[in-house]
């Protein structure tokens, strides 16, 4: 696969509000490095050569070329995303090439994606159209009836949705042609609307969202065993 033409969006325009302090969550340090700073790293070495485009709300952006002039990261472009992620996404779309086969959209507080997920996902992705990481969850589940009753839920017909969500260009571009709407949740959501099938692909438990403070003890952990390997 060459991957000089795929493009990567990085959408990092979230406030952070679940995770509280001071600074929203993708500029947090893990192991002493921004949790963003990681995610763009790792993307790059996944992909050698790919466009890697980071969206940032407009108030964030010098504060990002403050804090990355610090550390060695990847050479990435910034674009000011919109509203809601949907917008923040097709701002991300607009920054790219048209020379781009695939396009990837990763959640800028997701930096544990291994290389050969990654690289996985994009071959599902140029195969099928599309491919979105999903893994089984391992709780159980009930959906509430009403203001006290419940039934179960089978959780092995359920799948954990994760990113990164990756797109042949044309098929994303194609569905980001339209308004925005509640029930996009994510970008597969946009590209089922659009009409298009979704395939899904094995994902990884270490592919976490970095949401909450319980997140950063998780993350600190997965740094350490990945330092142990």
């Amino acid at each position: 696969m060459d991957t000089t033409k795929t493009g990567i969006i990085i959408v990092a325009a979230g406030g952070g509000k679940r995770m509280g302090g001071s600074i929203p969550k993708q500029f947090a340090l893990v192991d002493r490095e921004p949790i963003l700073v990681r995610t763009i790293n790792n993307f790059a070495k996944s992909f050698a050569g790919a466009k890697i485009v980071v969206v940032l709300s407009a108030d964030k952006v010098d504060f990002w070329h403050n804090l990355a002039a610090r550390f060695r990261v990847a050479r990435h472009s910034v674009v000011v995303g919109g509203k809601e992620r949907f917008h923040s996404v097709k701002c991300g779309i607009e920054a790219l090439s048209d020379a781009v086969d695939l396009i990837a959209v990763q959640d800028g507080v997701r930096p544990f994606a291994s290389p050969k997920m990654l690289q996985r996902t994009a071959a599902e992705a140029a195969k099928y159209g599309s491919a979105i990481p999903v893994v089984t969850p391992v709780d159980s589940f009930r959906e509430v009836c009403g203001d006290d009753g419940s039934t179960i839920i089978d959780r092995y017909a359920l799948r954990i949705v994760q990113t990164p969500q990756i797109f042949r260009a044309d098929i994303l571009r194609a569905a980001y042609d339209t308004d925005f709407l509640p029930s996009f949740t994510d970008d597969a959501s946009v590209v089922e609307h659009a009409g298009y099938k979704i395939h899904l692909c094995e994902g990884e438990r270490n592919n976490i969202k970095i949401t909450t403070p319980e997140d950063m003890i998780i993350a600190e952990a997965i740094t350490e065993a990945q330092r142990q390997q």
